[in-house]
């Protein structure tokens, strides 16, 4: 006759764990005897190791007493049952597994591959990061608000950065990140970049536009000066029946 803790060591595991099959009725506990313990039979020990083996193999411990008692058809059917729901959980780790790797670069989660790509040229060219994650918030915000402008956006993002132009002006803001909004350099860049517009006549309208420059405007006083400069002259060409263009520095350019 074994005790509770040579029982356990029989069967490779502890004494909390034979008490839980206690607990949940895989493992009959003995009743004591006339000196207070419990004695445990060599085949509750052959019993334990079996328990042992099917939980260790990913049997759920609610299915172990059913085949702890089958007979070897009903058991062999159980175990092809068992086997294909734990094939489906591998499956759906996998995924998560897939998902997870995803989110190491965040970007691929939320964005189509052609925006990603946009991203990766901007930093190719030398574009701070901040700079592009305030691009990837932009996307992002067009993707929710505006989806079907996507495509036509994805194509002049790429057409402006084959202008070394328009690359010029994206490092150029990216150094103004920290001017003083009263900077002078401010007011030489706001002319460049209204020139820009002109010269490419976007329209910078569409939903969501508005929600992107505050987006850009919140990382930087010397960008929010900026924006609010073009804004005024693109409201002044509009007023005299000339279309407003997009300004570089928010997603239109």
């Amino acid at each position: 006759m074994l005790t509770i803790g040579r029982l356990a060591a029989t069967a490779g595991v502890t004494v909390r764990t034979v008490r839980h099959y206690h607990h949940v009725g895989l493992l009959p506990e003995p009743e004591r005897d006339a000196s207070g313990y419990r004695s445990y039979s060599a085949q509750a020990a052959v019993d334990l190791i079996r328990i042992r083996t099917l939980a260790d193999a990913g049997v759920p411990l609610a299915r172990i007493d059913t085949l702890l008692h089958a007979q070897p058809p009903e058991f062999a059917a159980a175990i092809t049952d068992i086997d294909a729901a734990l094939r489906r959980k591998i499956d759906q780790l996998n995924e998560y597994r897939s998902r997870i790797t995803e989110l190491a670069s965040g970007e691929r989660l939320v964005l189509p591959a052609e925006v990603v790509d946009i991203l990766d040229r901007m930093r190719g060219f030398g574009v701070s990061e901040q700079r592009v994650r305030l691009e990837r918030d932009s996307w992002i915000l067009l993707q929710a608000l505006d989806p079907g402008s996507m495509p036509q956006r994805i194509r002049d993002k790429n057409a402006g950065f084959d202008d070394p132009e328009t690359i010029r002006l994206y490092l150029a803001c990216d150094e103004s990140v920290d001017w003083d909004p009263q900077d002078p350099r401010l007011d030489r860049l706001i002319d460049d970049m209204d020139a820009w517009e002109i010269k490419y006549e976007r329209d910078g309208g569409g939903p969501g536009n508005r929600l992107i420059s505050a987006r850009i405007s919140e990382a930087s006083p010397a960008w929010q000066r900026l924006l609010e400069a073009l804004a005024h002259r693109a409201e002044r060409r509009r007023t005299a029946d000339t279309p407003a263009h997009p300004s570089a520095l928010t997603h239109d350019s």
